[in-house]
């Protein structure tokens, strides 16, 4: 460690209120087995979805069921809503957020109708998740656990 190196860690909280979970319970094998990479599940209980991260937006989905944030130490995050909600071509969803929109940790990035959801038979988990792993230097742990939006999940120790 040089004179002037500060660790670098990245600290997420919840998108949204609801029941956090490891990936590995997620639905979906892309997600559960970490194909995409690592993070956090959230199985939501409200509508709001608010910036797991703060940084910058990069691609936000046409099918508005995805966005990504690029944190400022550099990790690409997915902010995935829903499972197979691609399909639903972004009739449950409002974006209140732009590509190159800076944003803040906590900040409302978008709505997800959870009723219409399960009304087309899928699934409302809201997944974090880091796709760019090879930045990652320790993954950090939680413990499953009703959580408040905003609530602190996951700290990230970035390379």
């Amino acid at each position: 460690m040089g004179l002037f190196s500060r660790k670098k860690v990245d600290e997420f909280v919840a998108p949204a209120k609801g029941e956090l979970i490891h990936l590995d319970k997620v639905s979906d094998p892309v997600f559960s087995q970490k194909l995409m990479g690592d993070g956090f599940a959230v199985n939501p209980s409200a509508n709001e979805i608010v910036a797991p991260i703060g940084g910058v937006i990069g691609t936000v989905f046409p099918t508005k069921h995805a966005l990504m944030i690029t944190s400022d130490h550099g990790l690409e995050v997915m902010l995935h809503l829903g499972i197979d909600t691609v399909e639903l071509k972004g009739k449950p969803f409002e974006v209140f957020v732009n590509e190159g929109d800076t944003v803040k940790t906590g900040q409302k990035l978008a709505t997800m109708d959870l009723q219409q959801i399960k009304d087309s038979g899928k699934d409302t988990s809201i997944m974090a998740i880091i796709t760019n792993s090879d930045a990652v230097k320790n993954m950090g742990d939680f413990d499953e656990k009703a959580v408040d939006t905003g609530d602190d999940v996951l700290k990230i120790d970035v390379k």
